[in-house]
């Protein structure tokens, strides 16, 4: 008998026991390193936000609402998007204002106390997304004009939205000047005199999203500026000036956060035409890419007479709810001289995203802390001591969701207050306000203590 012939592709012989193994051993390889990493991090960013089963992986710092601070709000609302809140005496009159930027309102605004209350004035609007503002005489007239960085959006961009704005002050109030236009979402602007010709100069931080840098805007004395590249990576956040060195010029210091967690400082050299006038030096990084770096602020923490720095982590914003860290809170970077820098801790916070200096020590507060915990501190208090032994307390458990704050004499009692801003990005929204500030009511440092829960 003649066997049909069949069309088509060979048949595939039957497995063997042998090949059956190897192949049961790949299905397993494959769900370990494929599916389940992918099944966690479609999961994980939309557990819910409240009740049992929350991931919780840090410490909680936990407290009662100080009553040596007296809580106002300055501008109320549940879905706030403040940037950026500094003190400052805006009229030159000696009374402390608030100079807010607003990127939910898209604006600049001042916040004056009036009595009892506060008188909310627009200084310029349509500014889009504005993150910082820079008090600056930038023309040499003798007044005080106002730079501001414009994001372009808040929301994760890597497009050409950014730009530096200047407020130049007129009689009849501000004009504006584009001065840097054509950038990634810019996050910083800070003037100094960088090349010691008597102008005032700008450095920028382009914060970006996948894409970055910042440029030291030279100035040829009338407000016409010309761009050099200092460092090129995404996520610079601020970029204080200061003489670091001692040497008696301006240098800079950035904080990196985007692909890699690094702090840098650029030397001013006294000497050198465009980025060659600048040595750049990376002070610290971490390989751990989750920290959350927040910002950076300049003090002199240790009194020896140099310029530390302190680094706020705690960035979550990659995911929609919060989750504490035990790596959150705040380090001090130490200035131990000829651009040695040595980094310890200086206190836990969960979510901590900002930090300001008073009189009374390091103020911290948090953006991502667990806040369906209505015990969870918003505002603590870091006084200044040796080693591990600092004091810290709370001084406040809202509002919530906390991005900036400041420190300064509001009520002209000749003490520091603190300034808050909220920027709200997830809920819970029950402990909301746009901007808030805390009188400073205490007679004496001791108050509420710190209760830290392990979660």
């Amino acid at each position: 008998m003649t066997e049909a012939i069949a069309s088509g592709p060979d048949p595939v012989p039957p497995l063997s026991s042998g090949d059956r193994g190897r192949s049961r051993v790949t299905s397993v390889l494959l769900v370990l390193v494929l599916v389940l990493p992918l099944g966690a991090w479609a999961i994980v960013p939309v557990l819910p936000a409240r009740g049992p089963g929350l991931l919780e992986t840090g410490s909680v710092i936990t407290g009662t609402d100080d009553p040596g601070w007296e809580l106002e709000t300055v501008i109320g609302g549940r879905r706030s998007w403040i940037t950026n809140v500094q003190v400052v005496d805006l009229d030159v009159d000696g009374v402390s204002e608030i100079l807010a930027c607003d990127a939910g309102e898209n604006r600049l605004a001042v916040c004056r106390r009036n009595g009892m209350g506060w008188a909310v004035e627009t200084l310029a609007d349509d500014l889009l997304a504005p993150a910082h503002a820079t008090l600056v005489d930038l023309d040499g007239d003798a007044d005080r004009d106002l730079v501001v960085s414009l994001l372009g959006n808040i929301q994760p961009d890597d497009g050409v939205v950014g730009q530096v704005v200047w407020l130049e002050r007129v009689e009849e109030g501000y004009r504006r000047h584009v001065v840097l236009d054509g950038v990634r979402r810019v996050a910083d602007a800070r003037a100094g005199d960088l090349d010691g010709d008597g102008d005032q100069d700008l450095v920028v931080a382009v914060f970006g999203y996948a894409r970055g840098e910042v440029l030291w805007l030279e100035n040829d004395g009338k407000q016409s500026f010309t761009s050099h590249r200092l460092l090129s990576a995404p996520g610079a956040i601020h970029v204080p000036l200061a003489d670091f060195d001692g040497d008696g010029d301006l240098d800079i210091v950035t904080v990196v956060s985007q692909d890699e967690e690094e702090v840098w400082g650029f030397e001013n050299l006294g000497a050198g035409r465009g980025p060659e006038r600048f040595r750049s030096r990376r002070l610290w990084f971490t390989h751990n890419h989750d920290l959350g770096s927040a910002g950076l602020v300049p003090t002199d923490f240790d009194g020896d007479g140099d310029l530390d720095l302190l680094l706020p982590t705690g960035d979550n914003f990659e995911y929609r709810y919060t989750y504490p860290q035990p790596y959150h809170g705040c380090l001090l970077i130490r200035n131990d001289g000829d651009w040695t820098w040595v980094v310890e801790p200086l206190a836990d916070l969960g979510g901590t995203y900002a930090a300001a200096v008073g009189e009374m020590g390091i103020v911290l507060v948090s953006m991502f802390n667990a806040w369906h915990r209505h015990d969870a501190a918003s505002v603590l208090l870091v006084s200044p001591g040796s080693g591990n032994r600092r004091l810290a307390r709370v001084i406040s458990t809202r509002p919530s969701h906390l991005s900036t704050v400041d420190c300064g004499d509001l009520d002209g009692d000749g003490r520091d207050d603190i300034v808050v801003g909220s920027l709200h990005v997830s809920p819970p929204f029950d402990r909301a306000a746009a901007l808030s500030v805390f009188i400073n009511r205490t007679k004496h440092r001791d108050s509420n203590s710190v209760r830290k829960s392990e979660r």
